[in-house]
C-alpha cells in the first residue's frame, strides 16, 4: 500500500507540475502574440529592403534565446518578448494586404480564432495521446525541410499550388504544435518554459498565416 501511495503521489506531483507548466508556456504564449498583434501594428506598409536584416534579427534572436535559456531565464523572457515584436514587424505588412482585401477583417478574424481553437485542440488531444511523438517529430521536421525547399524552388518556378502548399503547411504545423505539447506533458520538470514557448509561438504563428493565406485564397476566388 505505501507503494501504491508513493506512486500515486509521484503521478499527482508530475501531473500538477504539468498544469503548471503548461499554464506558465501558454501565458507566456499569450503575451508573445498580444507583442506581435502590436509589432504588426506599427509596422510600416512595406519593409522594402530592410526585410532581409530584420528577418536575419529574428534568426539571431531564436539562437540568443536558446543560450540565455540555459544562464538567465530573465533574460530569456525579454529576448522572447522582443522576438515576438520583430515578428510581429516581419508578419505586419502582409497583415496590412489582408485587412486592405473584401472581407479582410473577417479572414484575419477568422484566422486567428481558428489558430486559438487548435491549439486548444492540441494540448488536449497531447495528454491523451499514446505514441512514439520522437519517431514523428523526425518525419516532420523532414517534411518542414522539404516545404521549405520546395517554397524557396517556387519563388523561380512555379510548380506547386499556392492552396496545396499552404495545406501542407497547416498539417505540418499542426503535427509539430501537437509533438511539442506531448514534449510538454512527459518532460515537465527538464523543459525551459521559455523554450518550449517559443516552439509552440511558432508553430502557431505559421498556422495562423497559412490558415490566412487559405482563407485568404477563398476570398479572392469569390470576389
Amino acid at each position: 500500500m505505501r507503494t501504491i501511495d508513493a506512486r500515486e503521489g509521484i503521478r499527482i506531483t508530475q501531473t500538477s507540475t504539468t498544469a503548471s507548466l503548461l499554464a506558465k508556456v501558454l501565458w507566456i504564449t499569450t503575451v508573445g502574440f498580444l507583442i506581435t498583434a502590436f509589432g504588426a501594428w506599427i509596422a510600416p506598409e512595406s519593409l522594402g529592403v530592410g526585410f532581409l536584416g530584420v528577418a536575419i534579427l529574428s534568426f539571431g534572436l531564436i539562437f540568443a534565446i536558446s543560450y540565455a535559456s540555459r544562464r538567465s531565464p530573465g533574460l530569456a523572457l525579454g529576448l522572447f518578448y522582443v522576438f515576438t515584436l520583430v515578428e510581429g514587424v516581419l508578419i505586419g505588412p502582409m497583415l496590412q494586404m489582408y485587412l486592405h482585401m473584401a472581407n479582410g477583417q473577417n479572414i484575419v478574424f477568422e484566422a486567428a480564432a481558428t489558430t486559438a481553437v487548435g491549439m486548444a485542440v492540441m494540448a488536449a488531444i497531447a495528454q491523451v495521446a499514446q505514441f512514439d511523438y520522437r519517431r514523428v517529430s523526425g518525419y516532420l521536421y523532414g517534411a518542414l525541410i522539404g516545404l521549405v525547399v520546395i517554397g524557396v524552388v517556387s519563388m523561380f518556378v512555379s510548380f506547386v499550388s499556392p492552396g496545396l502548399y499552404a495545406w501542407a503547411g497547416l498539417v505540418i504545423f499542426g503535427g509539430l504544435l501537437l509533438v511539442d505539447f506531448m514534449r510538454l506533458r512527459d518532460s515537465p520538470a527538464v523543459t525551459s518554459p521559455v523554450l518550449l514557448a517559443v516552439s509552440i509561438y511558432l508553430d502557431a504563428l505559421n498556422i495562423f498565416l497559412f490558415l490566412l493565406q487559405i482563407f485568404g485564397g477563398g476570398n479572392r476566388r469569390r470576389s
